[in-house]
C-alpha cells in the first residue's frame, strides 16, 4: 500500500490534534515523578546509634563514653550498630572509675544494639528505616523495600498504561500494521476534524487493503523480536541499553541523601539538573545522528561519575557537581533512548520492543537500590560501578544502526543491520532510493 506518511501528510505536522495527543501522554507521565522518587524520602536512612536505657546504672560520664568510636569517612565517629558491654560498664561506674583515664575503652568488650536505635530527627521525622528498625544486621532489607517499591511501580505503570490507553487515541499506524483500517481511517479523520483540515473522500482504497492482507495474517508475538540474527542483536543490545541506564539513572537519584549537603537540596539539584538535559536530548535528537549522540552523553555520564573517587575529601562541593554532571549525562542519554528504540523496529512490533525494553530498564530500577547499597562498604563502589557501565554502553551504542534521516521502517526486512554484520550495506531497505527521508518522530 502507500506509504503511511504519504496518507496522513494532509494533516500537517504539529496540529492542534498532534498537541492535543502530546499534552495527554505528557500529563499521564507526571504522577510516575511523584511516586518514582518519593522513596529516596520515604527509605531514607538517618543518624542513629545504640540506645543506652535509662535504667542502665550508668553514670553521665559512662553514658556518653557508651558508644564506641570507629573511622567512617575518614573521621572517628560513633558506631551504628556496636556499643560496649552495658553490665561491664554499670560495674565501672559503681566502682566510681573514669573512661578513658582508669579504663581504656579499647579494651572493653563490644555488644550489638540489644535494646534498638535512637535516629537522628534533624533531617527525617520518619522513615520505613527508623519505623521498621532496618539499620545494621537488617540494613540488607533497605535496598530489598525499595525494590518492591519499584516493583509497585511497574504495577502501577502498567495499570496506568491501560487507563490512558481508553482516553490516548490508538495509533492509527499500528492499526493499519494490524489489518484494522476502518479503526485507523476513523482516528485520522478525527484527527483532521480537529486540526480543521478536510480530509480527502478516499483514505485507504480496497485494492490497498486486499494487498496487504497477507501480511497481516500473522500476528506479532514477542518471539519476532528474536527471528533473525540481526532483529534479536538489536533487541538484545536495547534490553541491555536500557537495563544499565536505568542502574546508573536511579542509582544517581537514589543516592542523594548520601551526598554532601542537606538532603532536600541535593535532590532538588538533582531534578533541576534534568531540565537541561531533557533540552539539550531534544536539540541532539533534532540536529545529530542517535549513536554519536547517545554515546557521547553516556560518555560524559560514566566518565564525570568514575571521576569522583580522584576528588579529594574536602572538595564536597566538586564531588556533588560531577555527580550532577554525571545525572545530567545519563538523563539525556536516558530520554533519547525512547525516541531510538522506536526508530530500530517496525510498525507491527515497534509497540512489543518498546514494552520489552522498558519491562528492562524497570527491572535496572529494581536492582539499582543494590548499587547504592554498596556504599556501606566503600563510598566510592556505587559509583566505580555505575560510571563504569554507562561508560560500556556508549561503546555498545556505537554497534547499533543508525536512524536519523530515515524513514521508519514498516516491516522486518526494512530494519537496518547491526553495524558489524554490514558487510558494506546501509540496509535491507526495499524502498525506493529516491524516497526522501524525514523525520522519525511521526505525529500519529
Amino acid at each position: 500500500m502507500r506509504d503511511y506518511d504519504a496518507v496522513t501528510a494532509f494533516l500537517g505536522e504539529w496540529g492542534r490534534f498532534q498537541r492535543l495527543v502530546f499534552f495527554l501522554l505528557s500529563a499521564s507521565i507526571i504522577p510516575n515523578g511523584f511516586n518514582g522518587m518519593s522513596v529516596v524520602f520515604l527509605a531514607g536512612t538517618p543518624e542513629h546509634r545504640c540506645v543506652v536505657p535509662r535504667g542502665a546504672n550508668l553514670s553521665d560520664e559512662w553514658r556518653n563514653a557508651s558508644i564506641p568510636l570507629e573511622l567512617r569517612g575518614g573521621r572517628e565517629e560513633p558506631s551504628r550498630c556496636r556499643r560496649y558491654r552495658l553490665a561491664a560498664l554499670a560495674n565501672f561506674s559503681a566502682l566510681g572509675l573514669r573512661p578513658g583515664s582508669d579504663v581504656e575503652l579499647g579494651t572493653l568488650e563490644q555488644e550489638p544494639c540489644l535494646d534498638g536505635w535512637e535516629y537522628s530527627r534533624d533531617v527525617y521525622h520518619s522513615t520505613i528505616i527508623t519505623e521498621w528498625n532496618l539499620v545494621c544486621e537488617d540494613d540488607w532489607k533497605a535496598p530489598l523495600t525499595t525494590s518492591l517499591f519499584f516493583v509497585g511501580v511497574l504495577i502501577g505503570s502498567f495499570i496506568s498504561g491501560q487507563l490512558s490507553d481508553r482516553i490516548i487515541p490508538e495509533s492509527p499506524r499500528w492499526l493499519i500494521s494490524q489489518g484494522r483500517y476502518k479503526e485507523a481511517e476513523a482516528i485520522i479523520r478525527k484527527a483532521a476534524k480537529i486540526n480543521g483540515i478536510p480530509a480527502p473522500a478516499v483514505l485507504f482504497d480496497t485494492a490497498e487493503m486486499q494487498d496487504s492482507k497477507p501480511q497481516q495474517q500473522q500476528k506479532a508475538i514477542l518471539l519476532d523480536l528474536f527471528r533473525t540474527r540481526n532483529i534479536a542483536t538489536i533487541t538484545i543490545m536495547s534490553l541491555l541499553l536500557w537495563f544499565f541506564t536505568s542502574v546508573g539513572y536511579f542509582g544517581l537519584s537514589l543516592s542523594t541523601p548520601d551526598w554532601h549537603g542537606n538532603a532536600y537540596v541535593n535532590c532538588f539539584l538533582s531534578a533541576v539538573i534534568e531540565v537541561p538535559a531533557y533540552v539539550i536530548a531534544w536539540l541532539l535528537l533534532r540536529s545529530l545522528p542517535r549513536r554519536y549522540s547517545l554515546s557521547g552523553t553516556f560518555f560524559l555520564g560514566g566518565s564525570v561519575v568514575l571521576f569522583i573517587q580522584l576528588v579529594p575529601a574536602e572538595l564536597n562541593v566538586l564531588s556533588v557537581g560531577l555527580v550532577m554532571l554525571g545525572k545530567f549525562g545519563i538523563t539525556a542519554a536516558f530520554s533519547m533512548l525512547y525516541v531510538y528504540n522506536v526508530e530500530l523496529y517496525p510498525t507491527q512490533v515497534r509497540n512489543m520492543a518498546v514494552g520489552a525494553t522498558s519491562t528492562a530498564s524497570r527491572l535496572g530500577s529494581i536492582i539499582a537500590p543494590y548499587f547504592v547499597y554498596l556504599g556501606a562498604y566503600d563510598r566510592f563502589l556505587p559509583y566505580i560501578l555505575m560510571g563504569s557501565l554507562t561508560v560500556l554502553i556508549g561503546i555498545l551504542t556505537l554497534f547499533l544502526p543508525e536512524s536519523y534521516g530515515n524513514p521508519l521502517p514498516e516491516s522486518f526486512e526494512q530494519m537496518m543491520k547491526v553495524k558489524c554484520f554490514r558487510n558494506g550495506e546501509q540496509t535491507t531497505s526495499i524502498r525506493s532510493s529516491k524516497e526522501s527521508p524525514k523525520s522519525l518522530v511521526t505525529p500519529l
